[in-house]
């Protein structure tokens, strides 16, 4: 069955009442359960930051034999749905069957592309994601140290095979453009510093021990001493002295086997939609042409000194360049900037009751970005919390290059990482199990309604504090009174756009990086260093980027109808449960899921 088919019994199974539950809801629960199950065991890391901690003492295994029951599992799991009959379930089984079926079709069909011989970029790895394991886990008891100093004895297993699927990488010719690697082995020599074979206490990934004592401790500090830095150290090595020179010199997706069609799979994996690279080029130059007369709009409500005496371009870029190099914009030190980040979060937080009716219970924090990661990372991400672990969310924040770190841009990057976006977004989907749906869809996500949802919340700025956008407030500024911040709202939105035109021209297209970056630059104010950052984000991540501005577009042009159709009857809070309250979904599905709510309302519900 193809994923276009797949979509099609998923808008069929939102807008059909399903019988009382039936054997067959009994059959597919046990179904989706088992493949809950067996993800979990296939990636343990991420079950233990979900909470299921009866993984804690192992690594993900990436041999050979695991890759292919992995996909066995898959296409088993697939033919096991053909013996349920979807007639017989309930509406919401007959959803979650067909989520099912299109998440096992997108494994079976990554298969051919072979992404596990690049496991590593600037971005993404065990040089990164292993040393900040600690801040995403609590420990309740010795049990759960005991498990976890066993996880440090089996980091060098991991990391050797790790080594050994990027090998098997550069002999098929699979590797990442060079650009784009040449702060990794850095990255992994971090972790392998000699000062912690005399201090390992010190070593990010003995934090969990702080304060132990007793042979529970000291065996940590060994397998640190004797675990973990040597394997970090072969690790780094490695890279540097192979992996890095191996790297291909191209950037285009096209240019790895069968890139041109893992290029196509990448943007249908990451839009749930069958649009070209061609067509998604187009909507981008469409949506920064009319972004960039919205910005105009804005530079004429500045104090900017030659807006009256320049026009055009000119003034665009006169305008741009005050931007970066105005001391006015930066703060100089990275408390100041964590401070102003923590100021914004607490504006937003009384406004979040105005637009949502559900709030999640988990909270969340501001964290600066490891000094390890940042000189390589974008301006910020979110990591998810966990009730279970007890763990907050966080909205880590850049800080390295504090003059590349604009003020203006602060209020729509906390909205997006922070509330109402991800940390919202996410901690609601975590909730779903208590809400009845099956523990299987908290761990189905799809980055054009994550990424679209936290970048329509940046929009949602526009309807909080007491200049709220609203029908009778239709060109109320919400947070972005600040001509300046309100440039910085536009200047986010323009980058969004500016993705579908550069990962689409430099994947499939023949742009250069050199013409991604012009092209950034001439067209928003982000900073030099901030738009190198994510071009190589993008270089290194193909089609993730386009997501974003597909995603909102999608939400927004959904609200938009849904206010049409019923006027005083739309209530935006019920709008909102209405595209969150059944987690991540792909966009037909969020089409299916908002015009159910439109229907309802209508009938009075």
């Amino acid at each position: 069955m193809s994923l276009r088919h797949s979509l099609a019994c998923l808008l069929f199974a939102l807008v059909t009442t399903g019988a009382p539950a039936s054997p067959a809801d009994d059959q597919l629960l046990v179904i989706l359960d088992q493949d809950f199950k067996a993800q979990l065991k296939q990636d343990p890391l991420d079950a233990s930051r979900r909470g299921y901690r009866e993984f804690d003492r192992v690594m993900p295994d990436l041999s050979a034999a695991a890759r292919a029951a992995w996909v066995q599992d898959a296409r088993d799991r697939l033919a096991a749905l053909e013996s349920v009959d979807p007639s017989a379930l309930t509406a919401s089984n007959k959803t979650n069957l067909a989520l099912l079926r299109y998440e096992l079709k997108l494994r079976i069909d990554a298969e051919r592309f072979n992404g596990w011989q690049m496991p590593v970029t600037q971005q993404n790895g065990p040089q990164n994601s292993l040393p900040q394991l600690p801040d995403f886990l609590s420990f309740s008891g010795a049990e759960q140290l005991e498990d976890y100093v066993a996880r440090l004895e089996a980091v060098p297993a991991y990391l050797d095979q790790t080594i050994e699927n990027m090998r098997e990488g550069m002999r098929s010719g699979r590797t990442p453009p060079r650009v784009v690697m040449g702060t990794v082995p850095a990255q992994a020599a971090s972790q392998a510093e000699d000062r912690f074979l005399t201090d390992p206490a010190a070593h990010a990934m003995y934090k969990p021990l702080s304060g132990q004592t007793g042979e529970l401790a000291e065996r940590g500090k060994r397998a640190i001493k004797e675990a973990v830095v040597p394997a970090f150290k072969r690790f780094a090595e490695f890279l540097e002295k192979e992996y890095v020179p191996a790297c291909r010199p191209t950037i285009a997706c096209r240019d790895l086997p069968d890139g041109e069609a893992f290029y196509n799979f990448r943007l249908r994996a990451m839009t749930t939609l069958d649009l070209t690279a061609e067509q998604i080029h187009q909507l981008g130059m469409t949506e920064v042409a009319r972004i960039r007369n919205e910005m105009f709009e804005v530079i004429a409500r500045s104090d900017f000194a030659q807006k009256d005496s320049l026009k055009g371009e000119e003034l665009f870029n006169a305008f741009v360049h005050y931007l970066r190099t105005d001391p006015r914009f930066y703060y100089t030190s990275a408390d100041d900037l964590m401070a102003g980040y923590q100021r914004i979060a607490k504006r937003i937080d009384p406004e979040m009751s105005r637009l949502f009716r559900t709030l999640p219970r988990l909270s969340y924090g501001v964290r600066e970005m490891p000094r390890f990661i940042a000189p390589s990372a974008p301006t910020a991400y979110y990591y998810p919390g966990s009730l279970e672990n007890g763990v907050p969310g966080w909205f880590i924040a850049n800080t390295y290059l504090l003059d590349q770190r604009p003020k203006y841009e602060m209020i729509s990057l906390t909205l997006h990482e922070a509330v109402p976006g991800h940390h919202h977004q996410y901690s609601i989907a975590q909730e779903l199990k208590s809400a009845g749906l099956p523990e299987w869809r908290t761990t189905v996500d799809y980055t054009v309604f994550g990424e679209g949802w936290g970048l329509y919340s940046e929009r949602l700025g526009l309807e909080m504090g007491d200049d709220a956008r609203s029908p009778s407030n239709p060109k109320g500024k919400g947070l972005f009174t600040d001509p300046y911040d309100d440039f910085g709202r536009l200047s986010y939105e323009m980058w969004r756009a500016m993705r579908l035109v550069v990962d689409t021209g430099m994947h499939a297209l023949g742009w250069s990086r050199d013409k991604a970056i012009q092209f950034m630059l001439d067209n928003s104010a982000l900073t030099k260093a901030n738009i190198e950052r994510e071009v190589d984000r993008y270089i290194a991540w193909p089609g993730q980027a386009v997501a974003y501005k597909i995603g909102e577009l999608r939400i927004r042009d959904l609200r938009s109808k849904a206010e049409e159709e019923l006027g005083d009857r739309f209530d935006v809070r019920g709008f909102h449960d209405a595209v969150l309250m059944q987690g991540a979904v792909p966009a037909a599905v969020l089409d299916a899921q908002v015009k159910a709510w439109v229907e309802e309302r209508k009938r009075g519900g």
